[in-house]
């Protein structure tokens, strides 16, 4: 279960460094820049997703999974991942407008 968990913080980290390099891109108005580096976040996400969907899968199916604080912090992890990247898609959207109409 170890190689799982970290899995999930592994993706979970590279989705935020995707995430904020998107947001550094867009502040330096390269949005299509942004829009790829945004995609190869989610698609970090999406990997880590199922690593955490296999995992809840198998104790559903009643295997015992121990929780351990490796455990919590993976999830805490994705979970932080998920909501800056959420925060940093509206970001990139603002930084759009702000170029597009030369407000910098």
């Amino acid at each position: 279960m170890e190689n799982e968990i970290f899995e999930i913080i592994s993706h979970g980290g590279n989705a935020r460094a995707f995430a904020f390099e998107a947001m550094r891109a867009a502040e330096e108005g390269k949005a299509k820049e942004a829009e790829e580096l945004l995609e190869k976040a989610e698609e970090e996400l999406s990997l880590a997703h199922k690593t955490q969907t296999k995992l809840i899968q198998m104790e559903v199916n009643g295997e015992s999974l121990q929780m351990s604080l490796l455990m919590v912090h993976a999830q805490d992890h994705l979970m932080t991942a998920l909501s800056e990247k959420s925060l940093i898609e509206h970001m990139v959207k603002l930084y759009k407008v702000i170029h597009k109409n030369n407000l910098v």
